[in-house]
């Protein structure tokens, strides 16, 4: 049943957006700014020329929810210095609250919005009734949605699919995203072309896991091997990077395509593992064994040239023995990931794992991450310093006074590392650029021009 509730006189003209969270949610900002933009409004760059502040949050975990409830905090703050303000609150953390314990604590906030809402939000203000329930998250934006790109001219990411049903028991998405819902084909190649066609030169394919691409649709026929040979055939010098990989869902098709030297795909692939003792890997659900983890990556690298592997791995998890951590030691040691994140378990209410028993003390896990992160920034620094001498095709993000700023095929924005290039006479922001390798500074590394890229190259 819909509640009346107060109508304000006038919807607000400017809007100040907070987006927190992954790359995934940065895209529901986008679409939130390209829906309320396209209804009349403008953006505001500084909030004290703004009368509508959007926060749109994540909840995946604990810091995550902190961060939320200290960006409310700030919104109230400016709300309450001057008449008229709107504060809404959207995104993940709405969903994640079911029992409204969060709302009851911030009775300042104007409007909570979930996922299926995530388009809705100027008919919303606009309107004098309150949002009805808006039931399990099934919305998924098209190429026809409003979006407002936030990120760099040159970058864009496309998602091509919400929500999950791996159903790990350690992971809270599927309750806060909904089950997985893929776009076609058709819906995605017309959004890349777009996009290219705006100056988009790198283009990161993202979903909660994009290799189960249409799965949820198999009478459609489509997977995200057909998806990347449509992107493959648009026109257009850029290049496709893909993030958040399942190590179960890799096909021998895909392996090829990404195999092909004609693939604008780049030699990068995250591939979350999260641990590697088959006992673990049951317990948290993850479909796959060591030795089919093992026979993976061994086959990535040998069919692949200059792959750079990323993953992440999750440690205190419930029933965790010593010889367990040792063995995930062990095996990242074997496998030498380039890119690497580890991360502390901690319990997520709601979740299976949650009430498994065996549950490692918080000091302990965090212990354990600490240790094997140090093991892997040896690992990363040694791989980095290995690249002296190597030639890349970069794409310069940003010229910095006499620095330009790049990245090559082995970092994706924002997570990985950079490519500082010292006196970029005649290098252009969102270009690309051919560089040698020359030394490195920390996880960073340093490189100097060589010639001019070669259109359509995808790596040296």
């Amino acid at each position: 049943m819909e509640s009346r509730r107060k109508k304000h006189p006038a919807a607000p003209s400017a809007l100040f957006l907070v987006s927190l969270g992954c790359s995934k949610n940065l895209v529901d900002t986008e679409v939130i700014a390209g829906t309320l933009l396209s209804a009349g409004r403008t953006l505001a760059f500084d909030p004290e020329e703004a009368d509508l502040y959007v926060i749109n949050t994540c909840a995946f975990l604990p810091a995550a929810r902190e961060e939320a409830f200290a960006a409310i905090r700030e919104g109230i703050e400016w709300k309450r210095a001057a008449e008229g303000r709107r504060l809404v609150v959207s995104g993940c953390l709405t969903e994640w609250d079911k029992t409204g314990e969060v709302r009851k604590n911030f009775p300042e906030v104007d409007l909570w919005t979930g996922v299926n809402q995530t388009a809705k939000l100027a008919e919303l203000l606009d309107s004098d009734v309150a949002p009805a329930p808006a039931g399990a998250p099934c919305y998924l934006y098209d190429e026809t949605t409003p979006r407002l790109q936030l990120t760099l001219p040159h970058l864009a990411y496309l998602k091509i699919a919400d929500g999950c049903n791996n159903r790990c028991t350690y992971c809270s998405i599927p309750g806060i995203r909904g089950t997985l819902r893929s776009r076609s084909i058709a819906s995605v190649t017309e959004e890349a072309r777009n996009l290219i066609r705006g100056g988009v030169r790198e283009l990161l394919v993202i979903a909660q896991d994009i290799t189960a691409f249409g799965m949820d649709r198999p009478e459609s026929g489509e997977n995200l091997q057909l998806m990347l040979e449509a992107l493959n055939n648009l026109d257009g010098d850029f290049v496709i990077r893909l993030l958040y990989t399942h190590p179960a869902h890799y096909t021998p098709g895909l392996i090829d395509f990404l195999a092909r030297p004609d693939t604008k795909v780049l030699p990068y692939l995250d591939i979350p593992l999260q641990h590697i003792s088959d006992r673990i890997l049951r317990a948290m659900n993850r479909h796959v064994t060591r030795e089919e983890v093992e026979t993976l990556l061994a086959t990535l690298r040998r069919r692949i040239p200059d792959l750079t592997l990323r993953t992440t791995f999750i440690t205190g998890f419930p029933g965790e023995s010593e010889e367990e951590f040792e063995e995930l030691q062990a095996f990242a040691r074997k496998f030498r990931f380039e890119r690497c994140g580890v991360f502390p378990y901690s319990a997520e209410p709601g979740t299976p794992a949650a009430k498994l028993p065996g549950q490692i003390p918080q000091e302990l896990a965090e212990a354990r991450a600490t240790k094997l992160m140090k093991q892997q920034l040896a690992r990363m620094k040694r791989a980095n310093k290995a690249l002296e001498g190597k030639e890349f095709r970069v794409l310069i993000d940003e010229i910095d006074g006499h620095v330009a700023i790049a990245r090559g095929p082995m970092d994706a924005p924002e997570i990985d590392n950079v490519i500082a290039i010292p006196k970029p006479a005649r290098l252009r922001e969102g270009e690309f650029c051919q560089v040698r390798i020359i030394g490195t500074d920390g996880y960073d590394l340093i490189a100097e021009p060589v010639h001019s890229a070669k259109k359509g190259a995808k790596h040296a």
